[in-house]
């Protein structure tokens, strides 16, 4: 069994003869169990890339690989609900259930189906073509979750609901996740409740992956940082690499990913999920943060340079629990040298679990969030002094 859900190498689609391309040089892991999020602009590429997983679009260049294997063969183990929840407006709910079963019959989970439609108080005998927009969706997820899928792509899936419908479904699918182990992959545009449910983010902008990985480590890489404006020397920020950068009368706000100290005068905090997404939007210039290499090893920048591990705002002076030892210290140095503290300078650490806990990044399916020991206050390290 893989431990890969979807995977692509060097994806590209491109409609038509002229060189209009949808989707460009992606490249991405999503492991297993994961609930992650595709954001992105409109035109990014987002419903493209889950047609693909889907089996309903072909590559141009690339590939795409679904639970290992390609999506034709992986196609009963996948779920899909696509923007516009096409389905047969002749049949009524009741007959659509049918045909999901019908379908489907050794995966069929007919008390699931039903249990969804029922919520919304829908009636069986009701056409497909009388129900609202948010109606059809709740039917269309129905069909897609009594179906029991290994993976679950939804593009769009919330957006005709109201609030109340979104937050009953989006409990529905956390469930699901949790008790069957079920990756699910949903793209949408509202950031904030994303940050919520999801814990990986696939970040598209110009036909391109501009984020891929896990959100906590996504968000322990970037800081967020203020200064006085007339404070900060010239080229300052040059050693980091700055995602975004603005002065607002004589502030100076900057969102970062450190590849250094940063000076307490700074003023580091933790940026939050919509902080980094709308940095990233409004900034397509900004330097991509894209998965490990295969086989391991730390993220490349663009230029292929080593730079140091960034570090999460979270770290103290006394506590370097969130320091990876396995990243260069330098742009010279081998992978095997230690890395000095974003804050504090030690150069290297001895992880310790907490009681009960793990220095392994916890899942956070199901909003089953537990501690991380990476994170300051969660766990204990000691400090190797800085060599002479």
């Amino acid at each position: 069994m893989t431990d890969t859900a979807m995977a692509a190498t060097a994806l590209g689609k491109r409609f038509g003869r002229r060189d209009s391309w949808a989707l460009r040089a992606c490249a991405f892991r999503l492991p297993v169990g994961r609930v992650c999020a595709v954001v992105g602009p409109n035109g990014a590429g987002k419903s493209t890339l889950l047609a693909l997983a889907a089996g309903l679009l072909a590559p141009t260049e690339g590939s795409v690989t679904v639970l290992g294997t390609d999506p034709a063969s992986a196609r009963a183990r996948v779920g899909y609900v696509a923007q516009d929840k096409p389905l047969y407006p002749q049949l009524t709910v009741a007959e659509t259930l049918l045909v999901g079963a019908d379908l489907n019959p050794a995966r069929w989970d007919a008390a699931t189906a039903e249990r969804i439609v029922s919520a919304g108080e829908l009636d069986p005998k009701a056409r497909i073509r009388t129900l609202s927009g948010g109606q059809r969706t709740r039917v269309a997820l129905a069909l897609a979750l009594g179906k029991r899928p290994e993976l679950l792509l939804l593009d769009e899936p919330m957006a005709d609901l109201d609030p109340l419908a979104r937050h009953e479904l989006m409990g529905t699918l956390m469930a699901q996740a949790a008790q069957h182990g079920t990756t699910i992959v949903m793209s949408s545009h509202v950031v904030a409740e994303l940050e919520d449910s999801c814990d990986h983010l696939l970040l598209i902008g110009g036909g391109g992956v501009r984020l891929a990985g896990e959100i906590d480590e996504l968000l322990a890489a970037h800081a967020r940082v203020s200064a006085p404006a007339d404070s900060l020397e010239a080229g300052a920020l040059d050693a980091h690499t700055v995602v975004e950068s603005r002065v607002t009368g004589r502030q100076l706000t900057a969102l970062l990913r450190p590849s250094g100290p940063v000076a307490d005068h700074w003023r580091p905090t933790a940026p939050s999920l919509e902080d980094l997404v709308l940095a990233y939007l409004r900034n397509p210039q900004a330097a991509p943060l894209t998965p490990r290499p295969p086989g391991g090893g730390r993220r490349m920048n663009p230029t292929d340079t080593p730079r140091p591990p960034p570090r999460g705002p979270g770290c103290c002076p006394g506590c370097c629990a969130c320091t990876v030892p396995d990243w260069p210290s330098g742009p010279l140095s081998s992978p095997s040298s230690p890395s000095p503290c974003w804050r504090c300078g030690a150069r290297s650490v001895t992880r310790r679990p907490t009681a009960g806990g793990s220095t392994a990044p916890a899942s956070r399916t199901g909003r089953a969030v537990t501690t991380r020991t990476r994170s300051s206050g969660t766990g204990t390290c000691t400090r190797t002094p800085r060599s002479p």
